[in-house]
């Protein structure tokens, strides 16, 4: 996140800074005497006088009694005064201004995601018929759609120290991939992989424990036979739960911070595209892919499937359901289809 940030800011935050919380918004000094021209911080004190120009506005007035970090000494010389008004008092490592600016990347990256993949898998590989089922609720797209703009804000506030602890450099992201190397570049991949995946599955496994699967998980399972909008809808603190292993893995092992990028990028593709109820079965890698079909049995019996990406970990934990053609969901919807049929033609 903090490469996004750095080209949110590179591109449009700073200018953005710079009209909302603009340094000439400050004074320097806290005398009263000081002219409406001078501009700077009182950093002790934080004594507001609004800049010249900016004193008829009642914007300018509120955010001069907002804290910042002390500001160059000469921006109190006339000289400095257009610079002042050019950039922001909260520049780009100020706290409050890198968590407000993640806060809204963060819900902005996760709409444009969500909405974008969610529409192309419902439009191009999610089967319609499905929704035909006696169990798809009725109007139920849009109640994901909105079960999953309710947790949006919630799981960002939840995920925003892990951001800003990445923003701060506590994380092992790494920008020379000489530094490692082209083999653990590569690696990292399937490391990334194998290690969320296990954290995932005992996280989801924990999340069906009876003690918080009611009020945390059971809102998910409302959606028996899913479509790709429910993906994301989860009450916000069981989508935060099963993100923390994506974040988690940057703090333990090193990963270049496109490629970490790029697979955050991935996770949201793959959480939407095992959410369309497919159940094509006999593919080759269907017992090592843990894919649509495995998670579409996650839903209609529960305790079965619990991982993202491979078989393997329900495998080891005795949770594995392999998924075989019978038990595909569209056959009811087929029988019923064909029991109408019968009832038309036998009146």
């Amino acid at each position: 996140m903090d490469l996004v940030l750095d080209i949110c800011d590179h591109y449009a935050l700073d200018k953005a800074w710079a009209y909302l919380l603009p340094a000439s918004a400050f004074a320097l000094s806290s005398q009263s005497s000081i002219g409406a021209s001078a501009v700077g911080v009182n950093s002790s004190s934080y004594i507001p006088v609004v800049a010249s120009g900016l004193s008829s506005s009642a914007w300018s007035h509120f955010i001069s009694f907002l804290p910042h970090p002390p500001l160059p000494a000469e921006f109190a010389s006339p000289v400095f005064a257009s610079k002042a008004a050019s950039i922001s008092a909260w520049p780009r490592d100020y706290v409050p201004r890198q968590l407000l600016s993640l806060t809204v990347i963060t819900l902005v990256g996760i709409h444009v995601l969500y909405f974008l993949f969610a529409w192309l898998s419902y439009r191009f590989i999610f089967n319609h018929e499905m929704m035909k089922h006696p169990r798809f609720l009725q109007n139920q797209v849009k109640k994901e759609i909105l079960c999953s703009l309710w947790a949006f804000p919630g799981m960002t506030m939840l995920t925003l120290p892990w951001f800003q602890a990445e923003v701060m450099g506590y994380s092992k992201l790494y920008n020379d991939v000489s530094e490692y190397g082209y083999l653990y570049l590569v690696l990292s991949v399937p490391l990334f992989l194998l290690f969320t995946d296990y954290g995932i599955y005992w996280v989801h496994r924990l999340l069906h424990h009876p003690v918080v699967y009611k009020s945390i998980h059971k809102p998910h399972h409302k959606w028996l036979i899913p479509t790709p909008f429910a993906s994301h809808a989860f009450h916000p603190i069981d989508g935060y739960l099963q993100s923390v292993p994506y974040h988690v893995f940057i703090f333990c092992f090193p990963l270049h911070r496109i490629l970490y990028l790029a697979l955050f990028v991935f996770v949201n593709f793959w959480s939407i595209l095992i959410h369309d109820s497919d159940m094509i079965t006999g593919h080759p890698l269907e017992t090592v892919i843990n894919g649509p079909a495995h998670h579409t049995l996650h839903h209609l019996y529960f305790t079965v499937n619990y991982g993202q990406y491979f078989t393997w970990a329900d495998r080891w934990g005795g949770s594995y359901r392999q998924p075989e053609s019978e038990l595909d969901p569209l056959l009811e919807v087929k029988a019923m289809e064909a029991q109408k049929e019968q009832k038309v033609k036998a009146e």
